[in-house]
């Protein structure tokens, strides 16, 4: 990433100013990396890459379930009610995605229902056959997040490789 000092980055072709106040020139980035670390740079490298649906940084996986929250004594941490605080898990959070994308899906479809409903004129049946899909699907999608026991393999359900396709990318179409 960058050579810092004092934790603020320091640009190459810019000079900076040391703590004991000497100037350093903008050659600074010619230096050897020896005589930059006698200077006082230290290197940073990038940040790992990381997928942030899954993870909360490169080495800080997210929780699978729902976590209680507590502080460090152990008491639950609660909310400006008087609520327990919960951080929803993996699981909650993308059942509640796969059930919004079902909706979404439902949506244009949803004036046969209502339609039935008020005037009794009834859904051709490939619009009920795919709401019926769509719902099965939904509840498919579910089955498979409960399913997933290992943060890894929740992983690997949302991956598109060669060979297969996520089962997250193929709902049914109209």
């Amino acid at each position: 990433m960058a050579w810092t000092y004092l934790g603020k980055i320091i640009r190459e072709g810019r000079g900076w100013v040391g703590i004991d106040g000497v100037q350093h020139p903008t050659s600074w980035g010619s230096w050897s990396d020896a005589e930059k670390q006698a200077a006082g740079l230290v290197w940073k490298d990038d940040p790992a890459p990381y997928d942030n649906r899954f993870w909360w940084d490169a080495d800080t996986p997210k929780a699978l379930d729902d976590v209680v929250e507590v502080d460090e004594n152990g008491d639950p941490l609660l909310d400006q009610d008087g609520n327990q605080i919960v951080t929803k898990g993996l699981k909650s959070v993308h059942k509640a995605l796969v059930k919004q994308q079902a909706g979404g899906l439902l949506a244009a479809t949803d004036w046969y229902v209502v339609r039935e409903a008020e005037a009794n004129v009834a859904i051709p049946i490939s619009v009920s056959n795919y709401r019926a899909a769509v719902r099965a699907y939904s509840g498919y999608l579910e089955g498979l997040i409960d399913a997933v026991a290992e943060h890894s393999a929740f992983v690997a359900l949302f991956e598109n490789r060669e060979d297969t396709v996520s089962p997250f990318s193929n709902w049914p179409t109209e």
